[in-house]
């Protein structure tokens, strides 16, 4: 039976949503082992003179805990 663990971790980018995802979970596997799955719990964006100027996400990550 695997024991599976959860933490929420919060990115940003001045790219993508999707580059910020792909931030957190590289930043994240310096320490975590074992990643499962990403879920992207919220996706938001700060706007300054009408443009967007970063993308964050907030994401629930899983890894397996041996």
């Amino acid at each position: 039976m695997a024991v599976l663990k959860v933490v929420e971790i919060l990115a940003n980018s001045e790219k993508s949503w999707e580059d910020a995802t792909r931030k957190a979970v590289k930043e994240a596997s310096k320490t975590v082992k074992n990643i499962k799955s990403v879920y992207v719990k919220e996706q938001t964006a700060i706007v300054k003179d009408d443009n967007i100027t970063e993308f964050r996400v907030n994401i629930k990550l899983t890894f397996e805990v041996n």
